[in-house]
């Protein structure tokens, strides 16, 4: 989530405060910055994807500006208070906190409430649900394989195991791995079972060249 470089305003008046928290979220990959008035929150919050709020600020009571950023929009806000108490955490939810934390918070947790609270407010894209590698085209979703149209009647460990080489057709993936994702078993002598199945896709697909062996790891997607 982070290696898309989410921004995150940090309003604290407390410079060193500040200052800790944008150093930590930088290093975590967010791309960071700090204001330290309620008045410079209402200015600037549009130009983020997450508020971190502390509710203590100089100016303007720390639950009114969560209100007025909840009232422009959905975006994620995390309130931060020194007072732990159950009124505190209350308030601030129903100002429009997504999540409430402790001035103390230490920055692994800080980094895990956010990642929880982008999860819930960031949209997931939506899972592809076929695999293109003209000529073959996989349907995740009928289970359906054809190689230039043709339909390709593949047994259920067949499938899973194509799927597999081609949800990640620059790598390579070990017997290891297979084993335990495909046949759910950490069984040493699987050469054969896997061979069996290599040497019956590639049968299948018309070519041998579909499924490449990597001497001594395992096997990655080639091309008819």
């Amino acid at each position: 989530m982070t290696q898309v470089m989410i921004r995150v305003l940090v309003v604290e008046d407390d410079a060193d405060e500040a200052e800790a928290r944008v150093r930590d979220l930088r290093r975590q990959g967010y791309a960071a910055s700090s204001v330290d008035t309620g008045a410079k929150a209402l200015r600037t919050h549009q130009h983020s994807d997450l508020v971190l709020l502390d509710l203590d600020l100089p100016d303007i009571d720390g639950l009114e500006v969560c209100k007025s950023i909840r009232e422009a929009g959905d975006k994620p806000i995390i309130s931060v208070t020194a007072r732990d108490t159950e009124m505190d955490r209350v308030l601030a939810l129903k100002a429009g906190a997504d999540d409430c934390v402790v001035t103390s918070c230490g920055s692994r947790e800080m980094a895990a409430r956010i990642e929880a609270v982008l999860r819930r407010a960031l949209p997931r894209p939506e899972p592809a649900r076929t695999i293109s590698l003209e000529p073959l085209r996989i349907d995740l979703l009928t289970r359906e394989v054809r190689v230039r149209g043709q339909e390709v009647n593949l047994t259920a460990k067949e499938f899973e195991l194509l799927h597999m080489l081609a949800a990640n057709p620059a790598g390579v993936v070990s017997r290891k791995e297979l084993m335990a994702r495909v046949w759910d078993t950490s069984w040493a002598d699987s050469s054969r079972t896997i061979d069996t199945h290599v040497s019956s896709l590639r049968a299948k697909l018309g070519a041998a060249t579909w499924i490449i062996t990597v001497r001594g790891v395992g096997y990655r997607m080639g091309r008819g």
